[in-house]
């Protein structure tokens, strides 16, 4: 799967690669077993545990100058820093600009915030 990510980024500065590849190592760390898909045509690579939309739990959107990582259902979140943005009804995204930001407490308690979301609206008590 490494290949494919890295194939998705290479359009995009090396600063961006960089820190996309950061905000990988930090979901794929947070949260074991989850399951990465690279969507080419939509340029994002997914992270949930099943092929289909609803086993979304967040995805890494590449931009000009940064990373976005966005939350499915995000607006059922805690955010009690303030992270998250977004006016739809239901996703929001962060905007990652630098390896810090990559390191925030916060941001690893929304990635587990999202997995117990998952778990109790998929019912799944693993």
């Amino acid at each position: 799967m490494k290949r494919e990510v890295n194939a998705l980024l290479l359009s995009y500065s090396p600063d961006v690669r960089s820190l996309a590849l950061k905000v990988r190592k930090l979901i794929l760390d947070v949260i074991p077993n989850i399951e990465e898909q690279v969507d080419t045509s939509a340029n994002i690579i997914g992270y949930g545990f099943g092929p289909g939309y609803a086993d979304l739990i967040c995805v890494i959107m590449p931009q000009k100058s940064g990373v976005n990582l966005g939350f499915y259902k995000g607006t059922q979140l805690p955010d009690p820093k303030g992270l998250l943005e977004g006016t739809g009804k239901l996703h929001r995204h962060i905007k990652l600009r630098t390896a810090t930001d990559v390191q925030s407490s916060a941001l690893k308690a929304l990635l587990k915030a999202a997995v117990a979301a998952y778990k109790k609206r998929t019912g799944d008590s693993a």
